[in-house]
């Protein structure tokens, strides 16, 4: 697992779970951890339904801004 990097907290809905769905819930809001070798692949780090954060294809999350009463939310269940 690479080391996070808690620059600013990031947030991405899942696309598409076809591959995962065990993993990943389709229209969910995920944390986004910052990969730069990542997202070089095209890839994107993602703390997925295990509550680690793994690697998937990027074209499966559409990154989104959320108001901060969401992002508390969401990291209090993750």
């Amino acid at each position: 697992m690479k080391s996070r990097n808690n620059h600013e907290t990031k947030f991405a809905v899942c696309i598409d779970n076809s591959e995962y769905p065990a993993s990943l819930e389709l229209h969910k809001i995920y944390q986004v951890v910052t990969d730069e070798d990542a997202a070089q692949n095209g890839d994107v780090r993602i703390v997925d339904e295990s509550g680690e954060d793994y690697l998937y294809p990027a074209g499966w999350f559409v990154v989104i801004d959320v108001p901060r009463k969401v992002e508390t939310s969401v990291l209090q269940v993750a």
